[in-house]
């Protein structure tokens, strides 16, 4: 091999960002174990990052090509950590009203951060939350104005693909040997994917319009202790590599089911900052090490001084494969995957969730914090569980839209929910040396988890909430494997 290829698209791009945080005193609690309910302040502003995307000028359009392939794409990656369904479809139609991309075009994800609060509708009746209608009412102008702004700064760019490492993520499921189950936290002697994938997009003159950043950690640094407004780790890590990289830094978050922080579910704000210029200094690592647009790495043959040196050198790319940078393609599927057969019923769960409440009060009227926060735990964990009961498509069959595209020599995938590690492994080996961009929690939060099937049984917070059966995970992967090789081109041969 004489050739080292940079990975990379050519295309328009434009990024822009606005604050989003809401109001102080709004309904924040997010944890079971939390005992209050309102935020007290802020730690650092929660923000909407919008990445436009369209087709290069010069992209060759292929036969029977479809507008919706061809189409622009808006990516908004929101620090939130669920939101409603209404509300993210209220998003799209705004942004599409606004400027014209149709709605399956524009892809709003979510960065998780658990320290957001839960800004659903649904819990109005709750302290502070009679602010959250009003805020969520003024996200909808408030992005399609955003997105406008992006439209009209719209300019030729190019995205060069690269990779770091990162320990920042952690395996999180754990076996409580003293208590006798699994517990969501730190396991020690678990396998964590540290790949950060990272994406830096320029502009023709060379300077840097965005880093994109694609790594999987869930934002729970932060827990019941904190009753702060904050972004966890990731706007520390936004911050770090905004300084140094310049441009705007967007967060993808990656199939992260079964990882966490290493250290998290703490109160500490400066534990997230440090977490996040972890990953931001990785982010700036990989960064130093990626090429300059429109070049591959070349031999250039050996020169005689005290031995033969085998010497290298950046080259600009075949005429090919500028061509290859250009490929823009995009493709929804829907995979159907098979409910678990022993979903709670509504019925059930409402009777759990009010003994719970009543178990509380009288905890309240003791003054016994431990039995307090014990009944709050379990009293909304069942009022999740009814969420996620009432928003289930009907049916034996679970819908899952997911978002395939070739940006050059990129893919992307767009999927909803919340998956395990092995998803993005198994895509990434599959189609390597193609940088796979996994996006997870885009479009809806709903099915929630999506675990393997190895996980099934042994009492594993994220399978024992999970709706879809054991194999949906594995169903999944399979769809979009299939998908990828029928619909997309296959990798340059410089690959």
């Amino acid at each position: 091999m004489n050739q080292v290829t940079t990975p990379q698209s050519r295309c328009r791009a434009a990024v822009v960002r606005c604050d989003i945080t809401p109001p102080v005193g709004i309904y924040h609690r997010m944890w079971g174990a939390a005992l209050h309910d309102k935020a007290t302040g802020i730690h650092r502003p929660l923000t909407a990052t919008l990445l436009w995307l369209a087709a290069s000028e010069d992209h060759p359009k292929t036969d029977g090509e479809t507008s919706s392939q061809s189409a622009d794409q808006i990516i908004v990656s929101m620090d939130h950590c669920i939101l409603d369904t209404p509300e993210l479809d209220s998003i799209r139609a705004s942004i599409a009203a606004a400027t014209g991309v149709p709605v399956d075009g524009i892809h709003v994800t979510l960065t998780h951060t658990h320290g957001s609060g839960w800004m659903s509708r649904k819990r109005s009746e709750f302290p502070g939350g009679d602010m959250i209608g009003p805020y969520l009412d003024s996200l909808f102008p408030r992005l399609a104005e955003l997105a406008v702004i992006a439209k009209s700064i719209l300019e030729p760019a190019t995205i060069v693909y690269g990779q770091g490492r990162c320990s920042l993520a952690a395996h999180r499921d754990f076996y409580d040997e003293a208590k006798g189950h699994a517990v969501c936290g730190f396991n020690p002697a678990g396998a964590a994917d540290d790949t950060v994938l990272i994406g830096r997009v320029s502009a023709l003159c060379g300077s840097t319009l965005a880093t994109i950043v694609n790594y999987a950690c869930h934002p729970t640094t932060l827990a019941w202790d904190n009753t702060l407004l904050s972004p966890d780790w990731i706007g520390a890590m936004r911050e770090t590599v905004e300084q140094h990289a310049g441009g705007l830094c967007i967060f993808l978050q990656g199939a992260s089911g079964d990882l966490g922080p290493r250290e998290g579910f703490v109160g500490d704000t400066a534990v997230a900052d440090r977490n996040g210029r972890q990953l931001g200094y990785a982010v700036l690592s990989a960064l130093e090490e990626m090429p300059q647009a429109g070049t591959d790495y070349v031999y250039a043959g050996p020169t005689l001084s005290g031995t033969w040196i085998g010497t290298w050198q950046h080259r600009p790319c075949s005429e090919s494969a500028t061509v290859a940078h250009t490929t823009w393609s995009w493709h929804t599927i829907i995979a159907s995957l098979p409910y678990r057969h022993d979903l709670p019923t509504l019925e059930e769960t409402t009777q759990n969730r009010e003994r719970w409440l009543g178990e509380e009060q009288k905890a309240q009227a003791t003054g016994d914090v431990a039995r307090i926060r014990e009944c709050r735990a379990n009293g909304e964990q069942m009022t999740r569980q009814l969420t996620r009961l009432n928003a289930l498509a009907p049916g034996k069959l679970c819908p899952v839209p997911v978002t395939i595209a070739q940006v050059g020599d990129g893919l992307w995938i767009f999927v909803p929910g919340e998956l395990y590690q092995i998803f993005q492994q198994t895509l990434r080996a599959r189609f390597a040396p193609r940088p796979v961009f996994v996006v997870t929690l885009t479009g809806d939060w709903q099915p929630g988890y999506i675990p393997p099937a190895s996980t099934f049984g042994y009492g594993i917070y994220q399978e024992v909430i999970a709706a879809t059966s054991a194999g949906s995970l594995e169903l999944l992967m399979e769809d979009i494997s299939r998908s990828v090789r029928e619909k997309i081109a296959v990798v340059r041969s410089e690959l």
